[in-house]
């Protein structure tokens, strides 16, 4: 069965998580640095069957661009450019790196865990864009 895969882009890294096949538990899977995701998700396009992506899509307050919105608009294209066929969904990414941070200090992270640059927040806010998406569909 196909999974769904989601995508916290960010300038430096970017938290990739999946769905379980029957698309109930979102789960983190990886962090990889911005530069070579492309070449990421290619191979697990390969390897795994992927019905869809979602990628975490910032926003203010208001509902307006903000500055990292450009960075992943630059991202969507290219996606859309290598990966013409896989349908792309945008999911509202309010909030999903305070979200991550908490849900990791609740199940007993330490501050070494949840550092950011061991990118376990990035995977953690991806799984958190992609649990809210399934809510929401």
């Amino acid at each position: 069965m196909a999974r769904i895969l989601a995508i916290d882009y960010g300038n430096k890294r970017v938290g990739i998580a999946v769905t379980d096949p029957i698309k109930i538990i979102a789960s983190p899977l990886d962090t990889v640095h911005s530069k070579d995701v492309i070449s990421f998700l290619t191979t697990y396009f390969s390897k795994e069957e992927v019905e869809a992506v979602v990628v975490g899509y910032p926003t203010n307050e208001e509902g307006e661009a903000t500055d990292a919105t450009r960075q992943v608009q630059a991202f969507i294209n290219l996606f859309r450019k290598k990966f013409p066929n896989m349908p792309l969904h945008l999911q509202d990414e309010s909030f999903s790196s305070q979200m991550a941070l908490q849900s990791m200090i609740a199940a007993g992270s330490n501050r070494k865990q949840r550092n950011k640059k061991s990118g376990n927040i990035d995977k953690v806010s991806a799984a958190i864009i992609l649990q809210q998406y399934l809510e929401e569909n």
